[in-house]
């Protein structure tokens, strides 16, 4: 039945994206990042979903006017250079055929991070874009929040099978990243028992990631929190806000759970943490030794034998995103790897400056502030994990490029508002006109107690009555 509703649901998604290929975006960045077809257990499980998904927004792409340049600012030109530098240093790198299948997996990535910049534009695109990725990690993410303190913290979490975040550390830091966004949405909506679901939601997920037993992911939610308590207002009220919520959720941890944080202040004694220092030297000395880096496979035996200070300890993942890129691209493709980062950073620090003061732009500022707190979470825990093509963060990035853009031509200027409806629920909409009143009911014109329109004495000089003709 799962396998049934999952293809309806694509073949309907993939129909109207030929019509409006944003919407194929939308579908694309549902089936990456959540991968549903992983939870079903007949056809649908191996189906090429995700092919369905990027062929109906190539497709649409060609029947489309509606389309734009995706060099919108300096994050996306360096997104696009160190695409192509990476297609340079696989195929100038030690094994291109075994490589192959990697390079082919981040160009499908990448490609389609840059249809996201070519296709979506307006407000409406970028908050449905929030929204679609955004849940499609925290639907999970509470999920496993929840099982995590019925079961006491007891068991580790896990991400969706066969995805970048299939791990229990990945999973973390994905879901990490999901709780800015959730704020986000939050100080946008207008509904209640909405605005009560998301802050749910933002609890879950942090349960979930510290379910995961990752010590990455207690940093990245440790710089997170720090960062959102120096921005708030009242940071004595949020302080303690923060440690009550620590803990709460610290409560229900089971005393390994303790026992593996604290190996983050003792690394030395821990062969996990001299492992990964190995690993990082032998990507610092692949980046001196191969300016084009080594490929998409830094973890060979005869680069670790040659290079690791502890080879007794094994460890040939680098476990870092700036490593991993360092070894797999060597020193330029980890130049533009941090560049990337710092310019996303800096374009959202300028759209707080610009926006934070236009009533019709506030919703900008917000995003900006809560996107960079997002990129203070992936790059603290995923300087401890192999994620440095996952796409969840290069769509934050989108995000940031986007609100800079609609920003930058002034867009609440010509982008007429949305009625109630749907658009309202997540943030769009703006309230309905309110309507006149009905002749004879109250507050009418001409009703009992309702106000004349006709001037008084203050039409005219206090205490005086205008001059009749």
């Amino acid at each position: 039945m799962r396998d049934i509703v999952l293809m309806s649901f694509l073949c309907i998604g993939v129909l109207a994206a030929l019509r409006r290929p944003w919407l194929g975006i939308l579908l694309w960045v549902w089936v990456s990042l959540m991968n549903p077809h992983r939870f079903t257990y007949g056809f649908a499980y191996d189906a090429p979903v995700a092919a369905m998904a990027a062929g109906s927004v190539l497709l649409g792409l060609l029947l489309t006017k509606e389309r734009d340049s995706p060099f919108k600012g300096t994050p996306a030109s360096l997104m696009v250079a160190l695409t192509v530098w990476i297609t340079i240093s696989w195929l100038m790198g030690l094994d291109v055929a075994d490589d192959f299948q990697q390079w082919d997996k981040v160009m499908k990535i990448n490609i389609m991070v840059l249809m996201a910049l070519v296709l979506l534009r307006t407000k409406e695109h970028i908050f449905a874009l929030v929204w679609v990725m955004t849940m499609s990690i925290a639907i999970l993410g509470s999920k496993g929040g929840v099982f995590t303190i019925i079961n006491g913290g007891s068991y580790r979490v896990w991400g969706p099978p066969g995805s970048f975040v299939g791990g229990n550390n990945e999973f973390a830091v994905a879901v990490i990243m999901t709780i800015p966004l959730l704020r986000f949405m939050q100080m946008q909506v207008r509904n209640r028992w909405l605005s009560r679901l998301l802050l749910l939601m933002m609890v879950l997920s942090a349960a979930a990631a510290l379910g995961s037993h990752s010590r990455g992911a207690l940093l990245a939610v440790v710089g997170m929190g720090t960062l959102l308590w120096w921005r708030g207002k009242s940071r004595l009220v949020n302080g303690v806000l923060f440690l009550v919520l620590g803990l709460l959720l610290t409560n229900v941890m089971p005393a390994e759970w303790f026992q593996r944080m604290d190996t983050i202040e003792t690394y030395g004694e821990d062969a996990s943490a001299l492992g990964r220092l190995s690993a990082w030297w032998v990507a610092w000395r692949i980046g001196l030794n191969y300016p084009f880096g080594v490929g998409f496979n830094a973890a060979r035996i005869e680069l670790f034998l040659a290079h690791s200070p502890y080879p007794q300890f094994g460890a040939l993942v680098a476990h870092s995103i700036f490593f991993q890129m360092m070894g797999h691209h060597g020193f330029v493709g980890f130049l533009l790897f941090v560049g990337l980062w710092l310019a996303t950073w800096m374009s959202a620090a300028r759209i707080r400056k610009i926006a934070r003061d236009i009533p019709q732009a506030k919703w900008c500022a917000d995003m900006a502030s809560m996107c960079q707190v997002c990129i203070v979470g992936y790059l603290v825990g995923g300087g401890f994990l192999q994620l440095g093509y996952y796409d969840f963060p290069y769509y934050v990035m989108v995000l940031v490029v986007l609100t800079r853009a609609w920003v930058d031509r002034k867009a609440w200027e010509t982008e007429s508002p949305h009625a109630a409806g749907w658009r309202a629920v997540i943030g769009i909409g703006t309230p309905p006109p309110r309507q006149p009143a009905k002749p004879g009911s109250p507050g009418a014109p001409g009703a009992p107690g309702a106000p004349s329109n006709r001037p008084g004495p203050a039409a005219g000089r206090p205490g005086t009555s205008m001059p009749r003709r």
